[in-house]
């Protein structure tokens, strides 16, 4: 019996999903009974690292000078959030910091900012792209003193490790006594979720192992010892554009493509194309029906700021 890793109760067969990655087949994922929090029940295929190629594989996205100012401002929103639990100059840790851009952002904003990375890939974008040198490690090998820093930020991370509990407890280690923790993640609990279906934009598998809901990250944080402080779900980054490519993937025949398209992962073609560039002026509509899913508490992702 597969058991949820947010709530513990039993986890039931629930869809096949496409991947993301070509040549990668689709997928199998359960659903708790108790919390509705799901569970990507095959492994990733050994051979190949989906952390490092494909989606992420060290390439600039096209159009990526373009959207440089739009991820200064998803960066300043998630510092406003920090900011409301621990203010500069704290000492903060980005846990799976990516290519070190909010790290950057937050040595700007007058933290004592690091952060962790286990891939290549991103240590090496951060050095070369924001000046910020990377700790490469694996969030459970990390050098990371206990009871040393005062923040933790886990943006997007949490629901990629394969036991998220064991996850949280290493961070609480690393935080001070009434430190703060700073999450976000997908909620398959939203309105984009049930209208992108199998094809929802954040399911993202393989790379995704443990897509949660608000009940089941609460009910995880709990029992690792957290007290929830705040939830955020109102966000820009990733909310308004996944509603809509969640949408649209309902009627492509590549899941997701214009992410991908811009990942340079999936092949321009007019079969893809047409439908999504017939889609573009629904996004305003998208925009505005995220807005109401995040005033229901139905946002397609969410943001928690936690203290132990």
């Amino acid at each position: 019996m597969t058991v949820c890793p947010a709530c513990g109760a039993r986890v039931a067969p629930w869809r096949d999903v496409p991947s993301g990655e070509p040549g990668v087949a689709p997928l199998p994922v359960g659903r708790c009974a108790a919390c509705g929090t799901g569970v990507t029940l095959a492994a990733p295929p050994a051979q190949e690292d989906f952390h490092e190629s494909g989606a992420y594989a060290p390439v600039a996205p096209r159009g990526a000078a373009l959207a440089a100012p739009l991820l200064a401002r998803f960066d300043r929103q998630r510092l406003r959030l920090l900011a409301r639990a621990c203010p500069a100059p704290a000492r903060v840790v980005d846990a799976g910091a990516g290519r070190g851009r909010f790290v950057a952002a937050a040595r700007a904003a007058g933290y004592d900012a690091t952060g962790v990375e286990p891939t290549a890939r991103g240590v090496d974008m951060a050095a070369s792209r924001y000046g910020v040198a990377l700790v490469r490690a694996a969030i459970e090998d990390a050098p990371v003193p206990a009871a040393s820093v005062d923040a933790v930020s886990l943006w997007h991370v949490l629901e990629h490790v394969d036991d998220p509990a064991a996850t949280l407890r290493t961070l609480r280690s690393w935080l001070r006594p009434g430190g703060v923790l700073l999450l976000g993640v997908p909620n398959l609990a939203s309105w984009q979720a049930r209208i992108g279906g199998d094809r929802w934009w954040h399911l993202d598998l393989p790379r995704h192992r443990t897509h949660f809901t608000t009940t089941g990250l609460r009910a995880l944080l709990r029992r690792e010892g957290f007290t929830v402080e705040h939830e955020q779900h109102l966000l820009l980054e990733h909310n308004p554009f996944g509603l809509w490519q969640s949408a649209v993937s309902r009627v492509t025949p590549t899941p997701s493509w214009l992410y991908y398209a811009l990942k340079r992962v999936a092949p321009l073609r007019a079969a893809d194309a047409l439908p999504t560039v017939a889609a573009l002026p629904l996004l305003p509509v998208a925009a505005g029906v995220e807005a109401a899913a995040g005033l229901a508490r139905r946002g397609g992702t969410v943001a928690v700021l936690a203290r132990i």
